[in-house]
């Protein structure tokens, strides 16, 4: 079931998992004119995610309709890797690339997106010298997948990573993309940003590329991204728009002065907010991170729950967004950004700096499961949803499988199943626990697994619902001190479609309800409140 994956702080023991083209099932299967079939068995090959209302035809009951999803067992290994990162070309970031790079191989990284920002240096100035530093660091650190992309300056929201795979049309993609759809450098307006989806979705489905990623960034840290926009996305180009950031970087903004640290929020989810654009709905609480995590995401029944309720894959990842890191001595170099499109060489200050982000994989982890290491099979892992998020190496590995005496194989993260009405649907879930210390020197601790789960209710009729009433956590596990980590659960007479996703805590900082926490603004250490949260799985009623 599981081999190990080296990585410098022991051995990640990860699970074997089958990838197979995701279904375009927004059309309709019921429609078997030559034409269509078709066109799905045009577009599955391209592996292009469902979209629209994200769910088949539930009761349409042909045998195409249901092909199972992200299949469970088979010749998989699985690779962390993080997709938002920021160097010296950057206006508030300082170091090379290839000084990330080194690192996120140093941390256990199999895979690294350069994203800096989008505007009008980077536009003109920077993309022209990433691009060489990108070959030159693949070429110095070939054990890592080095990715070229861009924080997106979404039109009218926040902020996304933007990437696609090596390829000769890749920086020329890039570079118009950039130039046409980016907020800071065209215009600022919500149709834009859906626009500009549309031109990625159309390079990848005219053979300019393989394939293209957008996740939205840090959602929810100044109310910029409503939920209509959220949908707008997905639903303009559902292959390349797949997710946002459940956890965002900067974990380590919330330490406290005292300990060296900015004292500010965790993700710097401090900002001054709400702002005048931000979505007026939000409550207070969403401008904050719980446990670490985006809001979206953290709350049991709240905006994620809501997009999972429609039936919508849309999956969550966890990064470092790393700028400057915790206890470094090195500051930004003297170049002017503005004019050269890079910071220069960083310069050694001597001084320990009060800074809130980690290296990548320092602290958290995207765990992505694929056929092979290579830069396609990666993203496909990203845009099937078979992405385990992991803060502090809380967990080493999660094997979750899904299944009905209609699907016996079963399916894993980011799966598509079926069962008859009034059928049973078993859940299996095994975790490798951490096998080493974290990079604060704890062995982590699992205390406790939640199995949270609501109905498939469909497309809401309101673009801007943010919560889902009832999604609920199923069953709580307590994790055994010692031993193999195994859970079963059978829903039973399953009458409704619905999905399930898995969350876990090293037990410290829980409400009395079993949730995470509000994270207190200059006083969360980071390390002393662990969480993985796993990407859901969708059992349809037949």
């Amino acid at each position: 079931m599981s081999h190990s994956h080296d990585h410098p702080h022991g051995d990640h023991t990860h699970h074997h998992h089958e990838v197979e083209p995701v279904e375009g099932s927004w059309l309709d299967p019921e429609d078997d004119r030559p034409s269509s079939v078709e066109r799905r068995k045009f577009l599955a090959g391209l592996g292009i995610a469902a979209g629209a209302a994200g769910a088949v035809a539930v009761g349409a009951g042909k045998a195409e309709a249901h092909v199972p999803v992200n299949p469970w067992g088979g010749g998989e290994r699985w690779y962390a890797g993080d997709h938002h990162i920021h160097t010296q070309y950057s206006d508030d970031g300082q170091y090379p690339i290839e000084h990330q790079v080194r690192k996120a191989h140093e941390f256990g990284l199999d895979w690294v997106v350069i994203t800096d920002h989008g505007g009008p240096a980077h536009q003109k100035f920077s993309i022209d010298q990433v691009t060489p530093d990108i070959e030159r660091a693949r070429r110095a650190q070939r054990d890592v997948l080095v990715y070229q992309g861009l924080e997106w300056n979404i039109p009218g929201a926040e902020h996304a990573t933007v990437f696609l795979p090596p390829g000769k049309h890749t920086v020329d993609i890039l570079k118009a993309f950039e130039l046409s759809y980016d907020g800071r450098v065209a215009s600022n307006t919500e149709p834009l940003a859906l626009a500009a989806l549309r031109y990625l979705e159309a390079q990848v489905l005219s053979g300019r590329t393989e394939i293209a990623l957008m996740f939205a960034n840090h959602p929810a840290r100044r109310g910029l991204d409503s939920p209509h926009e959220l949908r707008g996305w997905r639903d303009a180009a559902p292959g390349v728009a797949v997710g946002m950031e459940g956890a965002p970087g900067h974990q380590a903004a919330g330490i406290p002065k005292s300990l060296g640290g900015p004292g500010r929020a965790r993700g710097y989810y401090d900002l001054a907010a709400p702002l005048a654009d931000s979505f007026p709905g939000y409550p207070m609480e969403s401008y904050r991170t719980h446990g670490g995590f985006d809001w979206m995401t953290a709350r049991v029944g709240g905006l994620w729950d809501a997009l999972l309720a429609e039936g919508r894959p849309w999956w969550i990842t966890a990064n470092s967004d790393v700028h400057q890191v915790f206890g470094d001595t090195l500051t930004p170099g003297k170049q002017d950004y503005a004019t050269t499109g890079s910071k220069g060489a960083p310069i050694d200050s001597g001084v320990k700096q009060a800074y809130g982000d980690f290296f990548p994989g320092q602290y958290g982890a995207n765990v992505v499961g694929a056929r092979s290491r290579s830069y396609v099979d990666v993203m496909r892992g990203l845009q099937s949803g078979k992405v385990l998020t992991v803060h502090g190496r809380l967990i080493d590995g999660l094997s979750l499988r899904v299944r009905s005496r209609d699907d016996l194989r079963g399916v894993t993260l980011g799966g598509r199943t079926f069962v008859r009405r009034g059928g049973d649907v078993e859940v299996t879930i095994e975790i490798d626990r951490a096998s080493g210390p974290n990079w604060a020197g704890a062995l982590p601790v699992l205390a406790k697994v939640d199995l949270i789960s609501g109905p498939v209710t469909g497309p809401s009729a309101d673009r801007d619902r943010f919560v889902a009433p009832e999604t609920v956590v199923t069953k709580t596990f307590e994790v055994p001190r010692k031993g193999k980590i195994r859970f079963t659960h059978t829903f039973a007479g399953v009458e409704r479609s619905f999905y399930l996703r898995l969350r876990g805590s090293d037990g410290k900082r829980l409400t009395s309800s079993g949730d995470p926490m509000i994270d207190e603004i200059a006083n969360s250490d980071p390390w002393a409140d662990l969480w993985f949260y796993a990407n859901p799985v969708f059992v349809d009623v037949i």
